[in-house]
């Protein structure tokens, strides 16, 4: 019996090899677009600024980000994780038109979807005066991922423009100035968020922070109970801050918290062998000039040796 010769065997490896190849690359091939973004609004945050919101995407496999167009340009990009954003240097008194689009992974873009028009209004002039703070904020949660809140409404010599909604020190949210309530959505089950208000003006003049409201986000199915202290109370003196809270139950003392000021760990509280009972207590040196704005939050340190949730986060001022 004769063989072929081998390269005519190689060439018909490599000819199967390459079909078999791009029909694999053709079923793997994501060619299927995000839905369309819905629920989109745009609020006008000052002379200069507007809000853009809109609900979460759904892809085949994935949304990976949402780009944000003004009149068909691409004015931001953003991760999948943010459904909100504040577009900034705008001028004053001008009509503004934005429309949203969901990306994947592939580059698929989705359909843009109706678009929502808005206007920034006119600064006043010499405005200097600052809306006051916003009273009386009280929260609801609605379930694991979202909450509503409350406020009582601020006064301004001109007009209440905006008012924006604070997580921790983060901006996270606008509503316009003659909202009283919003609905903050996203967030994680079973965790601790600690929210405040702020209103301002067309002059981009902001109030003092409304007094903070904590609240604690329902646990998802499967969850155990939260493992974040609580009941953290923060009182500045004259070259200290005194700290004081209540440890989560965990089923054994807790003997280690860390301590974050301004979002960054600053050191470890450490009891020996026996911890207090009941109420803790941490006296902190600061050598930082009057005036000076900590943000303060702790977590403890479970018997298994990770790190709890965190506690709710408490603003002071040096005195």
């Amino acid at each position: 019996m004769q063989r072929p010769p081998t390269t005519v065997v190689l060439a018909c490896s490599a000819v199967l090899l390459l079909t078999a190849c791009a029909a694999c690359g053709g079923e793997d091939k994501d060619t299927e677009r995000p839905s369309t973004p819905a629920g989109l609004t745009a609020q006008a945050g000052s002379a200069t600024s507007v809000h853009v919101m809109w609900e979460q995407a759904t892809d085949n496999r994935a949304v990976t980000g949402y780009e944000v167009y003004e009149k068909g340009t691409r004015v931001k990009s953003l991760p999948a994780a943010r459904h909100m954003v504040d577009i900034d240097r705008l001028t004053p008194g001008t009509a503004y038109s934005f429309t949203v689009r969901a990306r994947d992974a592939a580059g698929n873009l989705s359909a843009a979807g109706p678009a929502v028009s808005v206007t920034t209004p006119a600064p006043a002039p010499d405005d200097r005066t600052a809306p006051t703070r916003p009273a009386s904020l009280k929260g609801r949660v609605d379930g694991a991922r979202a909450v509503t809140l409350a406020w009582a409404p601020s006064r301004d010599d001109v007009g209440v423009t905006s008012y924006d909604i604070y997580q921790e020190d983060s901006r996270i949210h606008s509503v316009s100035g003659t909202q009283t309530t919003a609905r903050v959505t996203g967030l994680r089950p079973g965790t601790v968020y600690t929210f405040t208000v702020r209103a301002r003006d067309a002059a981009e003049n902001s109030s003092p922070d409304s007094g903070a409201v904590d609240l604690t986000t329902t646990s998802a199915p499967g969850d155990g109970p939260s493992t974040a202290p609580t009941a953290l109370r923060a009182t500045a003196r004259k070259g200290t801050i005194e700290l004081s809270w209540t440890p989560p139950r965990t089923g054994a003392p807790v003997k280690e918290h860390q301590l974050f000021l301004n979002g960054r760990p600053a050191t470890t509280i450490v009891w020996g062998v026996t911890p207090p009972a009941g109420t803790a207590t941490y006296t902190m040196t600061v050598t930082d000039k009057p005036g000076t704005r900590y943000s303060v939050k702790l977590r403890a340190k479970l018997p298994d040796g990770k790190w709890g949730d965190f506690s709710a986060q408490r603003t002071v001022v040096v005195a």
